[in-house]
């Protein structure tokens, strides 16, 4: 019966976001079923993505042009992470054009990575400013808005095949570029919200349209985090190495949890014990009535507010009830 319950308070169509992925991650609905192809329609016309786009300029952008990333968390990078997020329409023309805006203002033309400034005299982003967790998230923003066989999410994709590293203090950097321009991205250990986006961005490519350096590239991402047991000291296990991902929240920005990267784990089809530690943490969470709260949260600072801290989340408790499936633990 609670079972029944959660699925229905999902399902609402207060929240069409929710009730579009709903259907097709936990009741395995196809895009072509009646009821997703009408949530995915009222996604566009009521609630937050509605209201995102709404205050969208003619450009394409959102707040100042040139602040598309550094205006956190209403700038243009960040609409595009949330409406990726929601299910927003890639036929949709606003949409579109907010991609474009991102693709020219953004994009790096010699790495093909995305940066956190424009260069005007490049003509594109910024090639000193590309940083990996970015490049990630646009990259998988991108996908998710129907640009995966655009050639430039193409170039993007190879940044991360080619520069992304997974370093546990067990390799020397080299001093070339990027690893001696951001030692913060590219350390001695290698940052791991950076690590986060770009393996979130390589699990978004279908199976069957993965390269052998995307798969090779996964691969070495995802022990990269099984190694940490996702939120500890690999070479402590004892203590904590990211305390804040203990802290559930939606939408995550360049930050993580341990639901996310448990969501990334399993959607490629891992089910290793060094990821229990982390499940037994989620599973402590769930509340009495089977939900998850909002624990971790921007609002105030986004576009729209999403949902309310210390309140049942449904975005939450729809990405764990996926995970507790794709693990046979619900």
């Amino acid at each position: 019966m609670k079972k029944n319950k959660i699925l229905e308070w999902l399902l609402e169509e207060d929240n069409p976001s929710v009730r579009y992925f709903t259907l097709k991650g936990l009741l395995e609905k196809r895009e072509n079923d009646a009821e997703v192809k009408a949530a995915k329609k009222l996604i566009m016309k009521k609630g937050a993505v509605a209201k995102i786009l709404a205050g969208q300029k003619k450009e394409g952008c959102w707040d100042e042009p040139k602040k598309f990333y550094r205006s956190k968390y209403k700038g243009t990078t960040w609409q595009l992470i949330i409406l990726a997020e929601l299910g927003a329409d890639a036929e949709d023309e606003r949409i579109k054009k907010a991609c474009e805006f991102i693709l020219k203002h953004s994009q790096d033309k010699e790495s093909m990575g995305f940066s956190v400034d424009y260069s005007v005299t490049a003509g594109c982003g910024a090639h000193s400013f590309v940083v990996p967790c970015l490049t990630g998230n646009m990259i998988w923003s991108l996908i998710r808005l129907g640009y995966l066989e655009d050639r430039r999410v193409k170039g993007a994709i190879g940044y991360i095949t080619k520069y992304q590293r997974f370093d546990d203090k067990d390799a020397l950097l080299p001093d070339i570029w990027p690893y001696n321009r951001y030692r913060m991205c590219f350390g001695e250990h290698t940052c791991h919200m950076g690590a986060v986006k770009a393996l979130r961005a390589l699990a978004e490519i279908p199976p069957e349209m993965r390269s052998r350096e995307v798969k090779e590239k996964i691969k070495q991402g995802a022990e990269y985090f099984l190694k940490h047991h996702i939120y500890r000291r690999s070479h402590n296990l004892e203590k904590i190495g990211r305390p804040g991902w203990l802290h559930l929240g939606f939408p995550l920005m360049y930050q993580s949890d341990i639901l996310e990267i448990l969501d990334i784990l399993t959607s490629l089809g891992y089910k290793d014990e060094r990821m229990d530690d982390a499940v037994k943490v989620l599973l402590s969470k769930r509340t009495g009535t089977g939900k998850w709260l909002l624990e971790n949260t921007f609002n105030g600072r986004y576009q729209v507010n999403i949902e309310t801290r210390g309140k049942p989340s449904k975005w939450l408790t729809l990405r764990a009830l996926k995970v507790l499936k794709r693990m046979g633990k619900t």
